[in-house]
């Protein structure tokens, strides 16, 4: 059992590193977000991704120890949570300290990584926004309403309002 809680304190602790690292990145990703640079947020998504996968793996080696924790204790494995665990490892208080210790900083972790990330979706939806406005000025500019102006043959001369031809007249 000892060995058992020595494992789970080790990988949810790797898993708080690697918390911690997808943190960082999402916080230098607000920046790259804000500066409109796509070339680094390419980067940084790229770094994320390794990160996301790392996790995955530690995330599938706590769950069988905390399988194999479960079985020990005879315990459903559904039902076994950190903070349950915690509890049940008052006879060991080292142990337990250091499970409640990697716990908090992992859970804190978690919480901040929502945060930024939910900052980041809000500035990326602002920027798609920004794009959409800048896309439907310009085309709205090429769509702009036709004046009602005859040439002497009775003909529409199509010119449109708010466009000019770009020529510059010296006269006025």
């Amino acid at each position: 059992m000892a060995s058992l809680m020595e494992n789970l304190i080790e990988v949810l602790g790797r898993e708080c590193e690697e918390y911690e690292g997808l943190l960082s990145l999402s916080q230098k990703k607000t920046q790259i977000i804000a500066g409109g640079d796509l070339d680094e947020l390419q980067k940084i998504t790229d770094d994320e991704q390794v990160l996301v996968s790392r996790v995955n793996n530690l995330d599938k080696k706590r769950v069988e120890v905390t399988a194999d924790i479960a079985n020990v204790l005879n315990k459903d494995v559904e039902a076994m949570k950190l903070s349950n665990l915690i509890e049940m490892m008052a006879g060991r208080p080292a142990e337990q300290a250091k499970l409640a210790e990697v716990h908090d900083r992992l859970r804190t972790a978690v919480r901040e990584l929502q945060r930024v990330n939910e900052q980041n979706r809000e500035l990326l939806v602002d920027a798609l926004e920004m794009v959409e406005f800048e896309m439907n000025l310009l085309q709205s500019m090429k769509a702009a309403p036709e004046t009602a102006n005859y040439t002497r043959n009775a003909y529409n001369s199509g010119a449109q309002m708010g466009v000019t031809s770009g020529n510059f007249d010296a006269k006025q």
